[in-house]
């Protein structure tokens, strides 16, 4: 495992699922992290004891939340990690203009004004690593918003990765297949689940350590000779 002693983090909704996983396996190569949650304060306290990580409390429906999460990192960042948020599932014909506007307020310009403000901490080698899903490819009935909300950030690290190179800053998507989280398991019907099981070539869910692992090589020296790329970490239910 490569070692990231000396090097500070910030995850995004890491509290609970992926985010989670992500901050203990930061933690675990050595990096001091802070991490970001909305309602879930007695998950964040638990991880914060176990690991040592730092929780900041943040609704990232609410921009104004924004400059705090960075109040703890102002003294120098070293990776970015934008996992945080929502999904949904409801027909087109059901969507809602308040549902656009939470939906696309905290999966995409919450992380876009994140990565902003991310920018003048970064010490290069920078990593910014944006958590997208596999809907941008398979899109699923339902998962109109979702799906486009995450497909807009995967475009701003295409952008990132441009504008930020020639700091040797990196900046990279992950985009998860079926990973057993809460989330997971509150936008689908029970039964789906082991059918995307048999269809994924390594024949299970992901977990949320599997999708840490891959985030957390991306914020290693490593990783450095890759940007602008998508990481689509699904154990083959997209070949």
């Amino acid at each position: 495992m490569t070692s990231l002693t000396g090097r500070t983090a910030l995850v995004t909704g890491g509290s609970r699922g992926i985010g989670r996983a992500a901050v203990r396996r930061l933690v675990s190569s050595g990096a001091r992290v802070v991490f970001t949650y909305h309602v879930a304060a007695a998950d964040a306290e638990s991880l914060a004891a176990e690991t040592g990580a730092e929780p900041v409390r943040c609704d990232q429906a609410d921009l104004d939340t924004l400059p705090g999460i960075f109040a703890p990192v102002r003294d120098g960042l070293d990776i970015l990690v934008n996992n945080a948020a929502v999904s949904q599932s409801r027909p087109i014909t059901e969507l809602t203009p308040a549902d656009f506007d939470r939906m696309m307020t905290i999966n995409t310009k919450f992380p876009l004004f994140a990565m902003q403000a991310a920018i003048p901490l970064l010490r290069s080698p920078g990593r910014i690593v944006n958590i997208s899903t596999l809907n941008t490819v398979i899109p699923a009935a339902g998962t109109a918003l979702y799906s486009a909300s995450k497909a807009a950030l995967e475009q701003f690290t295409a952008v990132a990765a441009r504008e930020l190179g020639p700091r040797g800053i990196t900046v990279n998507t992950v985009s998860p297949g079926a990973t057993d989280t809460d989330m997971l398991r509150a936008a689908n019907p029970p039964e789906a689940l082991p059918q995307t099981a048999a269809v994924t070539a390594l024949g299970r869910l992901g977990t949320p350590d599997d999708v840490a692992a891959v985030v957390a090589f991306l914020t290693t020296p490593d990783a450095g000779w890759l940007t602008g790329q998508n990481l689509r970490a699904t154990g083959g239910l997209l070949i």
